[in-house]
């Protein structure tokens, strides 16, 4: 791996041990996490001005959600490798990784060499069909054990359009999902449905990792899918269980139900995705992130009989468009990064740098309120009384979010990008001294608030 720069310069570690250690109640956390707030604004004038320019134009001055935090977020100048640079000349470790699309980090030369051929003597959209697009999914079905596959922008794409088309090929309506599960921008299920959710009154919701629960909600007459993450992304990187898992295919063959697998995520976890690492056999997968080459793409895929109901040959066909479902970008980038990057074996590799990553993570956070969760290179960082370590699902643990804000903003201090919720989904090439440099940094952080993170 290539070596790190040098660690930033870090008002943090400028500061030492002794500041920071003087706060020892909860209400000594909301001191550290104002101080904090106060050393974010001295740190980013040029992210705040580009935030109260952009509050004319947006909402919020933001068009994601996710990555507004309070009191502005951060704007980024530019990407390069596995780091990300801000407008006010800071460089970070990227651990966001483009919540999984930037598998390949920011700039990887095939898929620049990719990008800039494609553009050279091919074109942006064509406006038409594509022999580079059966190429890719030919890549894809054979890679995921997929009978067939159509493509289009996003996760939630895939999602929405793979709901679709079950419900048409069941003839019912009513999906069972599980609380903690996002499956895309309007398929969100935390507490309930999200207010921006559709077909409120469609939805069974159960209990991640509940197998008799699970099964009761499933095997009914009028269940078109069961739809589920193998990992929960946003959830917090919550495992489901082989058991709990194998369970929801079962029962949902049992009623005739389509077992649909959100690997949206997960795909990058084994050469395979999550379904061959647990032996799944969904009757559809929903794709998106690093399989278009980092730039905007899903899919969606799965047993024949099923896929059939959008084959345009058939009068009683779905319609399923979209302008850049097939554009020339994706379907080369992705095509390069799947066969000539995201090998097997180095599918196989790098995951197993994140189990060890994990592992070191969770020894320093040992008897602390601090704990990580996850698998291979996808990894969560929580908060909790408890210091919870085994989270089954989302109602485990109740996340401390204070603790949370000043972990991300002292993070960023010491040079590193991560998510509020504290996701962090690692880059390939990413040096082995950063990610040490990152558990050390954890560990100085316990240690400088070991009064407010001790059990």
């Amino acid at each position: 791996m290539p070596k790190a720069n040098s660690p930033p310069t870090s008002p943090v570690a400028e500061l030492g041990l002794t500041v920071k250690s003087q706060v020892k109640t909860s209400s000594g956390l909301s001191a550290a996490v104002e101080a904090a707030k106060q050393r974010f604004v001295e740190r980013n004038p040029a992210s705040a001005k580009f935030f109260e320019d952009a509050t004319e134009y947006l909402p919020g001055g933001n068009t994601r959600t996710l990555l507004y935090s309070a009191p502005f977020p951060i704007c980024m100048k530019k990407g390069e490798n596995y780091q990300v640079f801000d407008e006010d000349g800071h460089t970070y470790t990227d651990f966001v990784g483009e919540l999984t699309a930037a598998l390949y980090g920011h700039s990887h030369p095939l898929i620049k060499e990719s990008l800039i051929n494609t553009i050279n003597t091919v074109g942006l959209n064509l406006g038409a069909t594509i022999a580079q697009e059966a190429k890719h999914a030919k890549l894809i079905c054979e890679r995921f054990n997929l009978s067939k596959v159509r493509f289009c922008n996003s996760g939630t794409e895939a999602n929405l359009h793979a709901l679709a088309g079950v419900r048409h090929f069941t003839g019912k309506r009513k999906v069972v999902v599980f609380s903690g599960g996002y499956h895309g921008a309007v398929l969100g299920f935390w507490d309930g449905v999200q207010e921006n959710g559709v077909d409120k009154h469609e939805w069974v919701i159960g209990k991640y990792n509940d197998v008799e629960g699970a099964k009761k909600l499933i095997e009914q007459d009028d269940i078109a899918a069961v739809l589920v993450e193998g990992m929960q992304g946003a959830g917090g990187c919550i495992l489901g269980t082989n058991e709990f898992l194998l369970q929801l295919q079962e029962s949902a063959r049992k009623v005739g139900a389509c077992f649909i697998l959100d690997e949206v995520m997960t795909s990058r976890l084994g050469p395979s995705g999550l379904q061959g690492i647990e032996g799944l056999s969904p009757d559809i997968t929903t794709f998106g992130k690093y399989l278009g080459g980092g730039l905007a793409f899903g899919a969606f895929g799965g047993r024949a009989d099923i896929m059939a109901v959008y084959d345009p040959r058939s009068p009683n066909s779905l319609a399923h468009s979209g302008t850049f479902n097939n554009n020339t970008l994706a379907m080369n980038a992705g095509f390069v990064g799947l066969s000539e990057i995201w090998k097997p074996d180095v599918a196989v590799e790098f995951n197993k740098i994140g189990d060890a990553f994990r592992a070191s993570l969770q020894e320093v956070t040992n008897s602390t309120k601090m704990s990580v969760t996850g698998r291979g290179a996808l990894n969560a960082i929580h908060f909790s009384d408890n210091g919870l370590t085994k989270i089954s699902c989302r109602e485990d643990i109740d996340e401390d979010w204070g603790l949370k804000d000043l972990f991300y903003m002292e993070m960023m201090e010491d040079g590193f990008w991560i998510t509020r919720r504290g996701s962090i989904a690692m880059i390939l090439d990413t040096p082995q001294s950063e990610l040490d440099r990152f558990v050390d940094c954890v560990g100085k952080f316990l240690e400088r608030h070991k009064s407010l993170v001790s059990l």
